[in-house]
């Protein structure tokens, strides 16, 4: 099987990163084309991929393309490759933010298999989650596809493509709410007398872990805080606090306000 890449941004680059790390595809089987010659310099330099000369070259020789360019450029490079895709039939895969499957395929103009991809930031270490959504062309090979390679990058969830929206705010913007958490907590420890690495290396592995004991354990997350509450001690004084702060509400409010701000964009 052969994946092509038309752009070879941080997104793509990250994607074929995982790829080649877990050993799924060989990596002269990744083929890529940019506008921008050096990111395929960069791209085959760094991961040994095979950089082609076009958008349509792409199309033609690879099994599933990635359309990892920016939303204001897609609808071009869809109709520039609609040719291709009509003649090899591959799976086609949108990583532009915002753009629906409806836009895609009526682009390229003609009844393709196109599925619709939303990962976040933390592909760059293998850790993303990422939202899928397929329109009705796509068969079940090409979903067992997909979660292959996206499992190559982190975890992957199959989504009602109306659910793309919340899906940015809890993927795509939480990541940087979770960076302010950690940050924050570091800080704390600044003010009270430790060394800002050691502190940023111990709230973020706090966080890590904790991360990983609610997706590993079957019990709530409020379960998981009462286990680390003693009677009397410390960590419920702490989180009473933050309930009287309005913890909770704020990110509440966080959420609500950056899906508003997608409603209107």
């Amino acid at each position: 099987m052969k994946i092509g890449f038309i752009g070879c941004g941080n997104m793509a680059s990250a994607i074929i990163k995982g790829i080649i790390s877990a050993e799924e595809i060989d990596s002269k089987d990744i083929l890529v084309f940019d506008t921008y010659a050096p990111a395929c310099e960069t791209a085959k330099n760094h991961f040994g991929v095979t950089v082609l000369n076009s958008e349509c070259e792409v199309a033609e020789k690879a099994d599933i393309v990635f359309l990892a360019v920016k939303p204001n450029i897609i609808s071009a490079v869809s109709k520039k490759i609609a040719d291709a895709v009509m003649e090899k039939q591959p799976l086609v895969v949108s990583i532009a933010a915002g753009k629906t499957l409806d836009f895609i395929e009526s682009n390229i103009g003609i009844e393709a298999r196109i599925i619709r991809v939303m990962p976040n930031i933390n592909a760059k270490v293998g850790e993303a989650i990422s939202a899928y959504c397929f329109n009705n062309s796509v068969v079940d090979e090409d979903k067992e596809n997909i979660e292959m390679l996206l499992n190559c990058i982190g975890k992957v969830i199959c989504l009602d493509e109306s659910s793309f929206p919340l899906f940015g705010v809890l993927g795509g913007c939480a990541p940087a709410y979770a960076y302010m958490f950690i940050d924050a907590l570091a800080r704390a420890g600044v003010k009270n007398g430790m060394k800002k690495d050691d502190a940023l290396k111990i709230a973020a592995q706090t966080v890590y872990g904790s991360a990983k004991m609610i997706l590993e354990s079957d019990e709530h997350p409020y379960k998981l805080i009462d286990n680390v509450c003693s009677p009397g001690g410390t960590t419920i004084e702490g989180v009473i606090s933050l309930q009287a702060d309005g913890f909770e509400s704020a990110v509440h409010n966080a959420v609500d306000k950056a899906l508003d701000k997608d409603k209107k964009l």
